[in-house]
């Protein structure tokens, strides 16, 4: 939306409104950002997790979101930045009035690409929460006192390097990675180190048979929730499955989207909710309230984001059952502060909307 005039220097004033009161401005920066150890899920390793932050400038008022990169996804940074190039005219014209406005517009605008949408998104609900001097749970009405505690991730391994990234960090909760031929001796090994809630993510890596085998043990193992146990489009596995498994059973693979949540339903006893795959805290905020609606429990889990995409998720937890959050504490390089984690707490920043400063690699390449 540009300043209109029918003076004889209308063209010269549409330039000046063009280049100066620009209702957004968006800028980006790609990073690659190295793990502590290398992660292994039943998917694949990596040693490195690669993510896109986005600024959006409203007024002189900046606002940060980020993005990680799933190669299973196949949206990786250069197909963020390639869209975020070709539809940078469009996204910087909008009118801003409110984050949620904001959200459908880029829904329509880059259909294709959730995990650019949801930067986007995130770093426009931080602006807004700027504009009304608020943390984000503040502007939804949410109380911190009994949020949920964040859980911490060990990848796959062999069982010694496993149980020593373990002892590497005490903490409440463990979420341990399978989908190994030795998945229970993992769990017992690991039990056998802490008692620690734990909790199993198979990442779509059993089938119905190996899954009614390991679920009775898992229980006897202390084992509080098992995540995607099967293919995320096995529907039928899953149905007997939910019928037959001792143990609460949450969707990960097989919800990506709002679409997902009523699907979940009668197959799942929760759902995780994932950020960047949802595409933004607002698809969220709704995907919390229909799986309430539905008796199914919530998790929000992480895609080994950075502080930035980490903040977004703790401004969630008031309205969730469990949270896995844990990408900054797994990562060797961070691009900000103002999460901290209090063995499985989350502390949040003093500032308002996400509440973080920033540091290290990413400070350097903002030009403060």
């Amino acid at each position: 939306m540009y300043y209109k005039s029918t003076s004889k220097f209308a063209g010269k004033e549409r330039l000046w409104a063009n280049s100066y009161l620009r209702w957004m401005k968006v800028q980006y920066w790609p990073f690659n950002l190295r793990f502590r150890h290398p992660f292994t899920i039943s998917k694949g390793t990596k040693t490195h997790q690669p993510t896109l932050v986005v600024e959006l400038e409203h007024f002189g008022i900046k606002g940060y979101g980020e993005a990680p990169a799933i190669a299973y996804y196949n949206i990786p940074v250069e197909k963020m930045m390639a869209d975020l190039d070709a539809k940078k005219p469009m996204i910087e014209k909008f009118a801003f009035t409110d984050p949620e406005r904001y959200w459908h517009y880029l829904h329509h605008l880059i259909p294709n690409n959730s995990f650019l949408v949801c930067a986007l998104d995130i770093a426009a609900w931080d602006i807004w929460g700027k504009m009304k001097n608020k943390k984000l749970y503040e502007l939804w009405g949410g109380d911190t006192s009994n949020n949920p505690v964040c859980d911490y991730t060990i990848g796959i391994d062999s069982i010694d390097k496993m149980v020593t990234k373990l002892k590497e960090l005490p903490w409440p909760i463990y979420k341990i990675k399978v989908g190994t031929a030795d998945d229970l001796a993992i769990v017992k090994a690991l039990r056998d180190n802490t008692d620690a809630t734990l909790r199993v993510d198979a990442n779509a890596a059993w089938d119905v048979t190996t899954a009614l085998q390991l679920i009775p043990e898992l229980e006897k193992l202390g084992v509080e929730l098992v995540e995607q146990p099967l293919a995320k489009d096995d529907w039928e596995g899953m149905k007997i499955l939910y019928a037959e498994s001792s143990l609460p059973l949450y969707a990960d693979e097989s919800c990506v989207s709002e679409k997902d949540v009523e699907k979940c339903a009668g197959h799942f006893h929760g759902i995780n909710i994932k950020l960047t795959k949802c595409s933004g805290i607002t698809p969220a905020r709704r995907m919390i309230t229909k799986a309430r609606e539905l008796g199914m429990k919530t998790m929000v889990g992480c895609m080994n984001e950075s502080t930035i995409g980490s903040a977004a998720i703790a401004h969630l937890l008031p309205f969730i059952d469990h949270v896995d959050m844990d990408g900054p504490l797994l990562l060797a390089e961070d691009l900000a502060t103002g999460i901290g984690y209090d063995f499985g707490r989350i502390i949040y920043g003093d500032g308002p909307g996400l509440g973080i400063s920033y540091t290290g690699l990413f400070e350097k390449k903002l030009p403060l």
